[in-house]
């Protein structure tokens, strides 16, 4: 078997308000997840279960993002979140921050890989 990528989709969330590097990804996966309706899986007759999801989550502060919290919006599949330096965080008159976070997801499936045709 062979671990396939299958499927990439973006997304953006912000956190206007709170300065919550967690709210901002988690809204960012949302954006990204709402944007379709995944059935690769049921297309090479595989459970959603066996889908290997990756998201890399890129905001200023990574440490201060509750990654496992992320990861739970995924509704099936085995969820990896990694939290990396990127985004923004936009400087408001008040003193605060508006944080942008950006995402990317990536599914594989672990599948056979095609025979050559002779």
């Amino acid at each position: 078997m062979a671990k396939k990528r299958m499927v990439m989709e973006l997304g953006m969330g912000s956190s206007l308000r709170q300065q919550d590097y967690t709210r901002a990804a988690c809204r960012a996966l949302e954006d990204a997840l709402w944007h379709n309706s995944l059935s690769i899986a049921d297309a090479f007759g595989l459970d959603r279960s066996a889908m290997i999801i990756e998201v890399d989550v890129a905001v200023q502060h990574p440490e201060k993002v509750d990654t496992s919290m992320v990861a739970r919006i995924l509704p099936y599949g085995q969820a990896s979140v990694r939290a990396v330096y990127g985004g923004l965080d936009v400087p408001k008159p008040d003193g605060g921050i508006t944080v942008i976070a950006n995402v990317a997801v990536v599914v594989y499936l672990d599948i056979e890989p095609a025979e050559a045709a002779s």
